[in-house]
């Protein structure tokens, strides 16, 4: 469903930037994603005895997570509460995690003989790095929001209620107002760009900023600039 309202969304103009987060209406309790249903994570026909069946269900999982973190628009994981599993796994393929201070994030796949296979073990440990993600992922502890915020994973931390509703609006706000290519240029730089050797991500960075000054947003920047306005990006080309 996500990838759906994502693909729905990408080539609309109108939209600049899509938060992410749970609703307690579904949820009934303070939280972003608790996970799969186990019960009901494997697919029609898969067989969850069969090696070659579970490899299948986790490459077409990953290409779900992949669609997700290639949205070319920026992507706002809004955590209130838990995040495990699958669900600490959907904020890793997020651009901005904003979180409040009661939120957790957690593997506890391992009690369960399993792990986090949606992108969990190669994703966090290049986020928050080897050791840290090796204990979330050797022992299933759950880490509070304001560790995550240490360890740099959580950009923007908050009280729960109306600061974090706030603190949400607020940059959302400012993502949905700013120039749209040069955004969709640094995300493309910043989290492809650093998975290749550094000078093809230079060059990366390089075709990016050509594209970026045909754009009209920089000729906005610009001439707010010389008339000393406030620009208003209109996005686009």
């Amino acid at each position: 469903e996500v990838v759906d309202a994502l693909e729905s969304m990408e080539m609309d103009p109108t939209v600049r930037c899509v938060v992410l987060r749970g609703t307690k209406d579904f949820t009934k309790k303070a939280s972003f994603s608790s996970g799969a249903d186990l019960a009901a994570s494997f697919g029609k026909g898969i067989k969850p005895n069969i090696p070659s069946h579970m490899q299948h269900a986790m490459y077409t999982k990953h290409k779900y997570y992949d669609l997700i973190e290639e949205f070319n628009k920026p992507l706002i994981a809004a955590v209130d509460g838990y995040a495990f599993g699958g669900g600490c796994e959907l904020s890793l393929v997020c651009d901005i995690v904003i979180a409040t201070k009661r939120s957790f994030f957690g593997f506890p796949e391992i009690i369960r003989g399993i792990f986090p296979a949606n992108g969990g073990t190669q994703r966090m440990s290049r986020r928050i790095g080897l050791s840290r993600a090796m204990k979330m992922l050797y022992f299933g502890e759950r880490e509070s929001a304001e560790t995550m915020y240490e360890w740099g994973y959580v950009s923007f931390l908050a009280s729960e209620g109306d600061e974090f509703e706030s603190l949400v609006h607020e940059k959302a706000s400012w993502l949905g107002h700013a120039p749209t290519t040069a955004l969709m240029i640094i995300k493309t730089s910043v989290k492809f760009g650093t998975q290749v050797p550094l000078k093809i991500g230079l060059i990366m960075e390089q075709m990016g900023f050509g594209i970026n000054s045909g754009s009209s947003d920089v000729m906005e920047g610009i001439n707010a600039f010389l008339t000393r306005k406030e620009p208003k990006f209109t996005g686009g080309l």
